[in-house]
């Protein structure tokens, strides 16, 4: 940008052309998931733009890695997100560049022998494009998304509200491609000169640039475990390796994760850390050692990884798993019993708090956590719950919780299916479920008035109803028969018609009382017009809790965990409405929501509230979202007594038929 606000174009124009004369292997994105985001300058892209012939010349030479093959596939996935490529494209291509970095076969050179493996998530159209790299030191393919999409443009996707199409326009409107640039051009307001945006969109701009940089960026559980998948994976098929364990934040199961800490079992440590330095999925190697090394992945986190002897597991599982705090109350428990605690286990100390020496020396180790914590006189204490946050105290008087499971949930209260904004049908969804395990699904597509979610009005409900009740015909027949599915449990599978109620801007509910009386379970929500003050977003979730038609209230806060703020609720007036209704709050298991947090919901039990959780799952792989959400229970000290979908079916209908008693208290 020019101090006069114009958009200096003969740099932008420049730096096209030395992007399209860099050849295919393009430059590497500086945002990586995990990492706050990088704001690039020119020096940067000149930088980029050598790196760009280097890597070209690398192909040409033979010098191409599983590493730089994973990169490439990355930035075309990016940059087809730029361009308003459907959703699943660019998936497919972010899909591939994971598998690609975590195989341990030399892709290219076995491309280049003529027998390329076949890999999970590379298919047929991908493959002939590595091939295509391999053996040219080109990719048509890519050359061509490089010349029209500068790859960095997919750091403005970060910022709230602005989709592809307009990132697309401010490119080639204005030629802006960082996101330096791009607070430059709203802070001069050039960008509101463009077609359709205004100069509220520049503000809107402005703070979600300010959120980005603020706010650091931190994997989500599911993306976290698949970085952990996707390593352990190659790990264990390293020589001598029993186990690999994740700890840290991970195995808390905190709801975003740094730094992961995984934990090897082996016999060789030596050859599990080559092994580990050497996977194509490493970007960066920030220590090495015998016993411990650290490495960046490619777009994703530092990655500690610790070798144990076999059998020395337990105190190396605790160090590694519990908070900070928790684990100076466990060292200071073992220094008044005489002991120095570490991963390497128990050390016998003087009284100057020092290890003793020869034949007084002394170390204890256990294989398991259990022995480990028992040394200390205490019982084992669940991975969630090492935090500090009462539960030395509640192993000392015998009063840990017994902690929900997911073994422990019977059904699950809100799902979706492709009436609304799901993906599967609701036969499809239905048969999931029962394979599961459950005797019940709650169906909550959406109500009409949320049109974004292609909600339904009430015609399609009474459509819908009729699918339900035909298909839960067939159910009883195939259980009458013995031709259910094995999983089905004694008291049978039925799935349950509800809905997800929006509650209106004004607090009206979307659907009117005849309507919501014929529903099987009704769930409420609010998704619109969050920024009202408080009193009246308040007033709208009281008006759902107090309804005799609504039985829970779905992501009560409506957070997006890193991208959206909790609603502005008076907390305590809601946890008071809802344990005196005895209207249900949900924990929902989406990764990106886990709503109610863990502070919330241990507030809400104390205050005398049930609970659900719930997947939300909007395809039947969402459907093991509900894990999640438990996960997010149990730190929250939540026990199944707490839990309404721990209930049968039946107890949960006949919860369900009072509520219009409850409604009234």
């Amino acid at each position: 940008m020019t101090q006069s606000g114009e958009v200096a174009t003969g740099s932008w124009r420049r730096r096209k052309r030395q992007r399209a004369a860099a050849g295919s292997i393009g430059r590497v994105t500086k945002e990586r998931e995990g990492e706050p985001l990088a704001i690039e300058t020119d020096r940067d892209v000149d930088r980029d733009d050598l790196a760009a012939e280097d890597d070209e010349d690398a192909a040409r030479d033979g010098e191409l890695t599983n590493g730089s093959l994973a990169r490439i596939f990355h930035e075309i996935g990016d940059m087809l997100e730029v361009k308003g490529e459907l959703v699943f494209k660019t998936v497919a291509y972010h899909r591939a560049a994971d598998a690609i970095g975590r195989s341990p076969v030399d892709l290219v050179a076995a491309y280049r022998s003529g027998t390329p493996p076949k890999v999970s998530g590379v298919g047929q159209a991908i493959s002939d494009k590595i091939s295509e790299l391999v053996t040219t030191g080109r990719m048509r393919f890519y050359d061509k998304l490089r010349e029209e999409i500068p790859p960095s443009l997919v750091g403005m996707l970060q910022i709230p509200g602005l989709g592809p199409k307009t990132v697309r326009l401010i490119y080639e409107e204005l030629g802006i491609e960082t996101l330096e640039d791009l607070r430059q051009a709203a802070e001069a307001g050039t960008l509101k000169s463009l077609k359709g945006l205004s100069a509220k969109t520049e503000t809107l701009i402005l703070a979600g640039i300010q959120a980005l940089e603020s706010r650091p960026k931190r994997l989500l559980l599911n993306r976290a475990e698949d970085a952990i998948d996707a390593i352990a994976g190659a790990i264990l098929a390293a020589p001598g390796v029993t186990r690999v364990e994740p700890a840290g934040s991970f195995r808390r199961k905190k709801e975003t994760i740094g730094d992961l800490d995984l934990l090897v079992e082996t016999t060789e440590p030596k050859a599990v850390m080559d092994r580990f330095l050497g996977l194509g999925a490493v970007d960066a190697v920030i220590g090495k050692g015998d016993h411990k090394s650290a490495v960046r992945l490619l777009r994703g986190p530092q990655v500690d990884l610790m070798a144990m002897a076999p059998g020395e597991a337990g105190p190396y599982l605790v160090h590694f798993t519990g908070s900070k705090e928790h684990n100076v109350r466990l060292r200071a428990r073992a220094r008044d019993r005489g002991w120095s605690l570490s991963e390497y286990g128990f050390i016998r100390i003087g009284e100057d708090g020092e290890p003793l020496t020869g034949d007084a020396a002394e170390r204890r180790t256990f294989a398991t956590e259990e022995e480990t914590y028992a040394f200390l006189d205490l019982p084992f204490i669940e991975p969630e719950l090492r935090e500090d946050d009462g539960e030395i105290e509640a192993a000392l008087t015998g009063t840990l919780p017994r902690l929900v499971s997911q073994a422990d949930l019977r059904g699950d209260c809100h799902t979706h299916s492709e009436w609304s904004d799901g993906v599967h049908p609701i036969e499809t969804m239905a048969e999931a479920c029962r394979r599961r395990g459950y005797s019940f699904e709650v169906l909550t597509d959406h109500s009409f008035s949320l049109a974004i979610a292609r909600g339904l009005a009430p015609d399609r409900v009474e459509q819908q109803r009729v699918i339900i009740a035909d298909l839960n015909a067939r159910f009883e027949q195939e259980e009458r028969d013995g031709t259910a599915p094995p999983e089905t449990p004694p008291e049978g599978f039925r799935l349950l018609h509800g809905c997800e109620l929006e509650v209106r801007a004004d607090g009206v509910l979307d659907y009117d009382d005849d309507l919501l009386s014929r529903f099987d379970v009704v769930v409420a929500s609010v998704h619109v017009s969050r920024r009202q003050p408080r009193a009246e977003l308040t007033r709208r979730t009281l008006n759902a809790i107090h309804s005799p038609h609504v039985d829970i209230i779905a992501h009560p806060s409506g957070r997006m965990i890193q991208s959206r703020d909790d609603l502005d609720l008076d907390w305590d007036a809601v946890y008071a409405a809802a344990a005196a209704t005895g209207t249900a709050l949900e924990m929902n298991g989406s990764p990106h929501r886990l709503d109610l947090s863990v502070e919330r919901a241990r507030r809400a039990v104390e205050a005398g509230c049930v609970l659900t959780i719930d997947s939300d799952a909007h395809s039947t792989r969402e459907l093991d979202f509900v894990r999640w959400g438990v996960t997010q229970a149990r730190r929250a000290w939540v026990e199944p007594g707490s839990v309404l979908n721990t209930r049968s079916r039946a107890e949960l209908l006949e919860w369900v038929a009072g509520a219009p008693a409850r409604s009234t208290a």
